[in-house]
């Protein structure tokens, strides 16, 4: 039996508008169920999910038993240690390093940087870098540290040795009122960070009168006018070979690094 074409629907007018295509009604197509693979994959997913938060937090595998300290100084691993208050006993994941790294840069200004790290499974490590002191300022025979950034971080009893004495006698400059105290001795960190190794070592004093009157005085009564803390740099190299040149001098001159000068007095 032949099969005709498809059935054609006529309008009002009798005309043929083709062939019936209307759409299914909406609503009509089957909601597809996930499969037993599809539930299994999915619940195992979820098992995994909470057996991971519980081990890290409800567990006792992952909780802080040991706290270490490594890189102190002049401060000890107890009183750092002290001051971090690791909780002990608490998840590792929960510990708040941000939270005891602040504590322990404003409880302890010796420490220039502290790294807290966590030490899986069960330790906290706190990898501490000290202020070093570059210069020192004397008042009632105890001595305030001054690290290479101009930070006043410590006062200490006994001067530390190979750290030279800041003299800040400025009472009377008249440069006093462009240049104070707290600049003032920013410009003397500045001088001693730009001195040779060898040179730094034998500072005993840095003394400021004025902005353009910097004294450096040395080991064996030797003296350096530096003059002001500009040009350092050139002015250390100045140094460096005006020593070499006149090894028996008594005071050096390289307020004008172009013209330096050397005498034994």
């Amino acid at each position: 039996m032949a099969v005709g074409p498809a059935t054609e629907q006529k309008s009002a007018s009798g005309r043929s508008t083709g062939p019936d295509r209307r759409p299914s009604r909406p609503g009509t197509r089957k909601l597809r169920v996930p499969g037993p693979r599809a539930l299994l994959i999915g619940f195992a997913a979820l098992a995994l999910v909470a057996g991971g938060l519980w081990a890290l937090y409800g567990s006792s595998w992952f909780r802080v038993e040991k706290v270490s300290t490594t890189g102190t100084e002049v401060l000890t691993r107890d009183e750092v240690e002290r001051v971090a208050a690791v909780p002990l006993g608490a998840p590792l994941v929960s510990v708040d390093t941000d939270a005891i790294e602040a504590r322990l840069r404003e409880e302890l200004p010796r420490i220039a940087t502290v790294d807290v790290v966590r030490s899986w499974p069960h330790g906290i490590g706190l990898k501490v870098t000290e202020r070093q002191p570059v210069l020192l300022l004397e008042k009632g025979g105890k001595f305030t540290e001054v690290d290479s950034g101009g930070v006043r971080f410590a006062t200490v009893p006994t001067a530390p040795r190979g750290v030279p004495l800041l003299v800040l006698d400025v009472a009377a400059s008249p440069s006093l009122r462009r240049f104070d105290a707290e600049r003032l001795l920013r410009v003397a960190v500045g001088v001693t960070g730009e001195l040779p190794e060898k040179i730094a070592q034998d500072v005993r004093v840095v003394r400021i009168t004025s902005f353009d009157s910097i004294t450096l005085e040395l080991g064996k009564g030797r003296t350096v006018f530096w003059g002001s803390g500009e040009d350092g740099p050139v002015k250390a190299r100045v140094l460096t070979a005006l020593i070499k040149a006149t090894p028996k001098a008594g005071h050096f001159d390289v307020s004008a690094p172009t013209a330096p000068a050397s005498s034994r007095s």
